[in-house]
């Protein structure tokens, strides 16, 4: 039986079918339906976000938070850590997830030194070790917070201060060394503030050679420990830096080439840093599925009339949907799952809301796998994008995608042929009309 101190009165939320009017049942989330060879449950391995479920509480740049939540109210730094820490597996179990993510200072206060602080973190992830015996739940990943402290105003890794630099590598081996003794799967760095905001007073080389090793630094570290995980980059554009270092998903890959990591970490994608950098998450995905990065996702969006970063529940079917065919072609993710990176909104303020967000955004998740998985077995859209590049399937198309052709033979290829090229259409309406009627 679930624990029932936080949230009482809300049952473990099951799967009832589209047809269900009950709200606090999934519609479209079948944790045991089988798509493309394996259940929901194995395709998106859902986690919640320590930070925004249990640690945000609305505020925003204008006005205090307006969520009170029961498990602050307690002075004592641990008793607090361990009351939220009951209060996020009352509901994780609640929900029927496997997994949950977070950062270090999430999980307890921040204390006045380095050594109070592992101090904490070693008292609590004590106390989680035993939530996670209990209930069988997981960790997907873990991170250290190198960004909201002041002294990580220029950076962590990409400090020009090297005193900054040596906490910051503190701070993350503590980060890691928690990550592994709760058993995670995986580790993610996000550089919120690895970036710059005025070239005027910024390297901008060294910063990046600073950032790879510090990089290679705590991998060393972790391999060296035992641990067997991916490491995740999180490409963002800016907010809070004017520019940052993994502005976008090409970017993150051609910077982990540069500097030989990429057999090591992979890309964790998501939905509103894609869109911040002026690409669709459907395009964040392929990016990161054709370089074989496809490692996990951050599921949230934004709202498409604000420029930053509003980590809004996940509602957009066909946005989804067209993601969702990404994720299958690519064969799933590797390593990762779907980690709900968002917020409840400020006026959202009884804790059924909390429930409401996570259904829906399983349920967009979900129904968006079904339509992607009808589109590409149930439809000719595969068979469609595959003649239209038939010309290079064989001949000459396929001696030149082999490197067996030249400029020249190019040339003498094309003046043996006629001008008269026929355009063929690309059938872009014909394609979006199929997506729509299976949504």
């Amino acid at each position: 039986m679930v624990n029932d101190k936080y949230f009482k009165g809300i049952e473990k939320i099951q799967f009832e079918g589209k047809e269900s009017d009950n709200p606090f049942a999934f519609k479209y989330y079948n944790p045991d339906q089988v798509v493309a060879g394996k259940t929901m449950r194995e395709h998106f391995r859902f986690a919640i976000a320590y930070w925004h479920s249990f640690c945000g509480q609305g505020a925003d740049p204008f006005g205090a938070g307006t969520q009170n939540f029961p498990w602050d109210s307690n002075s004592d730094p641990l008793q607090a850590a361990k009351d939220k820490a009951d209060a996020a597996f009352e509901f994780i179990s609640k929900m029927g997830f496997d997994y949950f993510c977070f950062h270090d200072y999430d999980l307890i206060q921040e204390g006045g030194s380095l050594a109070e602080s592992e101090k904490r973190l070693e008292a609590i992830t004590d106390y989680i070790k035993t939530k996670q015996d209990a209930t069988g739940i997981k960790l997907l990943w873990g991170t250290a917070n190198c960004f909201s402290n002041p002294r990580y105003m220029n950076g962590a890794a990409t400090n020009p201060d090297f005193d900054v630099v040596t906490y910051a590598g503190a701070q993350v081996k503590m980060a890691l060394d928690a990550t592994m003794k709760l058993n995670g799967e995986n580790y993610v760095f996000w550089g919120g503030r690895e970036g710059y905001i005025s070239l005027l007073n910024t390297d901008m080389g060294r910063e990046q050679d600073h950032m790879a090793r510090f990089l290679t630094m705590a991998k060393d570290y972790a391999r060296s420990q035992g641990f067997k995980g991916t490491f995740f980059i999180e490409p963002k554009p800016m907010e809070p830096s004017k520019h940052q270092y993994d502005f976008d998903a090409a970017t993150s890959i051609g910077f982990l080439h540069k500097y030989g990591l990429q057999d090591d970490f992979k890309l964790n994608i998501e939905v509103n840093h894609a869109t911040l950098a002026q690409h669709t998450f459907e395009h964040e995905l392929t990016v990161a599925a054709n370089d074989n990065m496809l490692g996990s996702i951050d599921a949230n969006r934004g709202d498409y009339q604000n420029g930053w970063d509003t980590d809004q529940f996940p509602n957009n079917i066909e946005e989804t949907a067209r993601a969702m065919m990404v994720f299958l072609k690519a064969g799933g993710l590797q390593g990762g799952g779907v980690n709900f990176d968002a917020k409840i909104r400020r006026n959202s303020t009884d804790f059924e809301d909390l429930f409401h967000a996570h259904i829906g955004g399983a349920d967009t998740f979900a129904r968006g796998l079904l339509v992607a998985d009808k589109v590409l077995n149930d439809t000719n859209f595969t068979s469609f994008v595959q003649e239209r590049y038939a010309s290079f399937d064989a001949g000459k198309g396929s001696d030149f995608e082999q490197g067996k052709l030249s400029l020249n033979d190019l040339y003498a290829i094309a003046s043996n042929s006629t001008s008269d090229i026929k355009p063929v259409s690309g059938k872009q309406e014909l394609l979006e009309n199929i997506l729509n009627n299976h949504i």
